[in-house]
Protein backbone atom coordinates (compact mmCIF):
# COMPACT_ATOMS: atom_id res chain seq x y z
CA UNK A 1 0.00 0.00 0.00
CA UNK A 2 1.38 3.73 -0.50
CA UNK A 3 2.66 5.16 2.34
CA UNK A 4 1.36 8.82 0.87
CA UNK A 5 -2.14 7.18 0.74
CA UNK A 6 -2.09 5.89 4.25
CA UNK A 7 -0.42 9.10 6.17
CA UNK A 8 -3.24 10.86 3.84
CA UNK A 9 -6.23 8.55 5.15
CA UNK A 10 -4.69 8.83 9.22
CA UNK A 11 -4.62 12.30 8.90
CA UNK A 12 -8.41 12.92 7.46
CA UNK A 13 -9.72 10.25 10.07
CA UNK A 14 -8.37 12.11 13.27
CA UNK A 15 -9.91 15.36 11.22
CA UNK A 16 -13.20 13.72 11.29
CA UNK A 17 -12.88 12.27 14.93
CA UNK A 18 -12.67 15.49 15.93
CA UNK A 19 -16.17 16.96 13.89
CA UNK A 20 -18.86 15.17 15.97
CA UNK A 21 -21.18 17.59 17.94
CA UNK A 22 -20.28 19.06 20.91
CA UNK A 23 -22.19 21.00 24.08
CA UNK A 24 -21.50 24.29 24.02
CA UNK A 25 -23.56 25.42 26.82
CA UNK A 26 -27.02 25.05 28.26
CA UNK A 27 -29.18 26.46 30.66
CA UNK A 28 -29.23 25.73 33.23
CA UNK A 29 -25.59 25.54 33.02
CA UNK A 30 -24.06 22.08 34.89
CA UNK A 31 -23.80 22.83 38.36
CA UNK A 32 -25.96 25.77 38.25
CA UNK A 33 -27.81 26.20 41.64
CA UNK A 34 -31.01 27.99 40.49
CA UNK A 35 -34.44 29.26 41.44
CA UNK A 36 -36.88 28.64 40.74
CA UNK A 37 -37.06 25.83 39.04
CA UNK A 38 -36.57 25.71 35.42
CA UNK A 39 -39.07 25.05 33.20
CA UNK A 40 -37.16 23.86 30.32
CA UNK A 41 -33.75 22.40 29.83
CA UNK A 42 -31.61 24.10 26.73
CA UNK A 43 -28.82 22.56 25.13
CA UNK A 44 -26.93 24.54 22.67
CA UNK A 45 -24.04 22.80 20.32
CA UNK A 46 -21.37 23.91 18.30
CA UNK A 47 -23.25 22.42 14.86
CA UNK A 48 -26.61 21.33 13.89
CA UNK A 49 -28.17 18.77 15.60
CA UNK A 50 -30.96 15.94 14.93
CA UNK A 51 -33.73 16.30 17.28
CA UNK A 52 -35.33 12.81 16.16
CA UNK A 53 -32.25 11.22 17.59
CA UNK A 54 -31.78 12.90 20.45
CA UNK A 55 -33.10 12.56 24.21
CA UNK A 56 -32.67 13.73 28.04
CA UNK A 57 -33.30 11.39 30.37
CA UNK A 58 -33.82 13.40 33.63
CA UNK A 59 -33.12 11.64 37.28
CA UNK A 60 -33.72 13.14 40.86
CA UNK A 61 -33.47 12.43 44.34
CA UNK A 62 -32.03 8.20 44.36
CA UNK A 63 -31.81 8.18 40.80
CA UNK A 64 -35.36 8.58 40.23
CA UNK A 65 -36.30 9.13 36.71
CA UNK A 66 -38.42 11.71 35.83
CA UNK A 67 -40.68 11.35 33.24
CA UNK A 68 -40.73 14.11 30.57
CA UNK A 69 -42.48 15.24 27.29
CA UNK A 70 -40.08 14.60 23.97
CA UNK A 71 -37.03 16.58 23.00
CA UNK A 72 -37.44 19.10 20.65
CA UNK A 73 -35.43 21.27 18.10
CA UNK A 74 -35.25 24.73 19.29
CA UNK A 75 -37.17 26.40 15.51
CA UNK A 76 -34.74 29.31 15.70
CA UNK A 77 -31.46 27.68 16.68
CA UNK A 78 -30.78 24.23 14.49
CA UNK A 79 -27.89 23.76 17.18
CA UNK A 80 -29.98 24.00 20.02
CA UNK A 81 -32.68 21.95 21.79
CA UNK A 82 -35.20 22.42 24.10
CA UNK A 83 -36.35 20.08 26.90
CA UNK A 84 -40.08 20.97 28.99
CA UNK A 85 -39.45 20.42 32.62
CA UNK A 86 -42.34 19.43 34.88
CA UNK A 87 -42.72 21.24 37.90
CA UNK A 88 -39.43 20.08 39.75
CA UNK A 89 -39.00 20.22 43.48
CA UNK A 90 -36.52 21.87 45.20
CA UNK A 91 -33.16 18.49 45.47
CA UNK A 92 -30.35 18.01 43.34
CA UNK A 93 -30.85 16.73 39.75
CA UNK A 94 -28.61 15.03 36.69
CA UNK A 95 -29.79 15.48 32.65
CA UNK A 96 -28.39 12.51 30.81
CA UNK A 97 -28.15 13.89 27.30
CA UNK A 98 -27.58 12.30 23.93
CA UNK A 99 -27.53 13.67 20.22
CA UNK A 100 -26.46 12.97 16.94
CA UNK A 101 -24.95 15.40 14.96
CA UNK A 102 -25.21 15.99 11.02
CA UNK A 103 -22.46 13.66 10.46
CA UNK A 104 -24.43 11.19 12.11
CA UNK A 105 -21.88 10.26 14.86
CA UNK A 106 -23.85 9.84 18.49
CA UNK A 107 -22.39 11.81 21.42
CA UNK A 108 -23.94 11.98 25.27
CA UNK A 109 -23.28 13.41 28.55
CA UNK A 110 -24.51 14.74 31.51
CA UNK A 111 -25.65 18.71 33.21
CA UNK A 112 -26.30 18.50 36.69
CA UNK A 113 -27.98 21.06 38.34
CA UNK A 114 -29.69 21.89 41.92
CA UNK A 115 -33.38 23.68 42.34
CA UNK A 116 -33.30 25.61 45.61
Amino acid sequence: MNKTFVLSALALSSTLAFAHAKLQASTPASGAVVSPAPAELRLHYDEPVEAAMSSIRLLGADDKVIATARIAADPSDEKSLVQALPKLAPGDYRAQWSTMGHDGHHVKGEIRFTVK
